[in-house]
């Protein structure tokens, strides 16, 4: 996704969509380990991904408390 995409998003949606990422990325490691991937491309996409979530939901955080 793209960053201006997940800033519009609150942070029940972000974190939601975290927990979707990280089931998603779970089952990938276990095709991985099964020797079934198709796309391992993938992989470093879904983590970014999750990177970014949590970098703004630490920026909606800092700016409630600071």
């Amino acid at each position: 996704m793209k960053i201006q995409e997940l800033r519009n998003l609150s942070r029940e949606e972000l974190i939601n969509k975290e927990k979707s990422l990280k089931e998603e990325l779970y089952k990938m490691n276990l095709q991985r380990y099964g020797g079934q991937v198709e796309k391992p491309h993938k992989f470093s996409l879904i983590k970014r991904d999750i990177v970014r979530i949590k970098t703004i939901l630490s920026e909606k955080k800092e700016k409630i408390n600071g």
